[in-house]
């Protein structure tokens, strides 16, 4: 079964600002002096702070070149599938790197 994607970060940070102005223009001109009041002045907070998260969120993934949920991943066109770095690294041994190795070919041409 298929999953729906979530909604995209530039979409919640829209509906969370509007949503915010549209409280603050109706708790500006209600002059509302009471515990609703309150609590709309409460809720134009937290929907000002998802906006401003959202937005953030947003900015970072624009700045690390990653596409959105629907989009394929730019790190997988990049790196192989394999062996990493670190494992390198810690193995040293070039006999146990090259049986990685041809056990990694093997399970992708098996695929």
């Amino acid at each position: 079964m298929r999953r729906f994607p979530g909604p995209d970060a530039r979409t919640v940070a829209t509906v969370a600002a509007l949503g915010a102005l549209w409280l603050l223009i109706v708790l500006i001109a209600g002059r509302r002096q009471d515990l609703l009041g309150v609590a709309m002045a409460l809720l134009c907070v937290l929907l000002a702070t998802v906006a401003g998260v959202a937005v953030t969120a947003a900015r970072q993934r624009d700045a690390d070149g990653r596409p959105g949920p629907g989009g394929p991943s730019v790190h997988a066109a990049v790196e192989p599938p394999g062996v990493d770095a670190d494992t390198l690294e810690t193995l040293g041994d070039r006999e146990a790197i090259r049986a990685m190795r041809d056990r990694h070919r093997r399970d992708d041409r098996s695929r």
